[in-house]
C-alpha cells in the first residue's frame, strides 16, 4: 500500500507544470549557454583580443614562494596567488553578462514596438446592450413630444 502511494505522489509531483516548465528551462538554457560562450569565444573577444594586443591574465601570478629543490633532490612546487585567472574570468563574465544585457534590451525593444504598434489601432466600440437601446429610444421619443 505504501508503495503505490509513494508512486502516485511521485508521478503527480513529477507531472505538476513546475516541474516540467522549469525542465524544458533548464534545456533551453544550457543551449543559449553554448550560443553565448560561441559568441564570447568566437565573434567578440577576437576583435577585443586585437584591440587590447592580445593580454591574457591567466598567467599572471604572485609567487609567494619561490620552486625549490630539496635537499634529497625532491623539488617542492611554488606557492603563488593566481591573481589573473580571476581577473579573465570577471572579464569572461562581464562580457557575457553585457551580451545578455544587450540581447535582452532588443527582445524588449521588438516586443515593446509590436505592442505600440497594437495599442495604436483604434479599438472598435462595443456594441450598445440591449438595455442601453431601449433606452436611446425612450430618449429620442421624449424628445420627439
Amino acid at each position: 500500500m505504501g508503495k503505490s502511494n509513494f508512486w502516485h505522489d511521485f508521478k503527480v509531483f513529477a507531472m505538476k507544470g513546475n516541474v516540467i516548465d522549469m525542465a524544458v528551462g533548464v534545456v533551453i538554457g544550457g543551449a543559449f549557454g553554448k550560443i553565448v560562450s560561441s559568441l564570447v569565444a568566437d565573434v567578440i573577444m577576437p576583435p577585443l583580443g586585437l584591440l587590447i594586443g592580445g593580454v591574457n591574465f591567466t598567467n599572471l601570478k604572485w609567487v609567494m614562494k619561490p620552486a625549490e629543490v630539496a635537499a634529497d633532490g625532491t623539488a617542492i612546487a611554488e606557492v603563488t596567488l593566481n591573481y589573473g585567472s580571476f581577473l579573465q574570468q570577471t572579464f569572461d563574465f562581464l562580457i557575457v553578462a553585457f551580451s545578455i544585457f544587450m540581447f535582452i534590451k532588443l527582445i524588449n525593444r521588438l516586443t515593446t514596438k509590436k505592442k505600440v504598434e497594437e495599442e495604436a489601432k483604434p479599438a472598435t466600440p462595443p456594441a450598445p446592450t440591449k438595455e442601453e437601446v431601449l433606452l436611446t429610444e425612450i430618449r429620442d421619443l421624449l424628445k420627439k413630444n
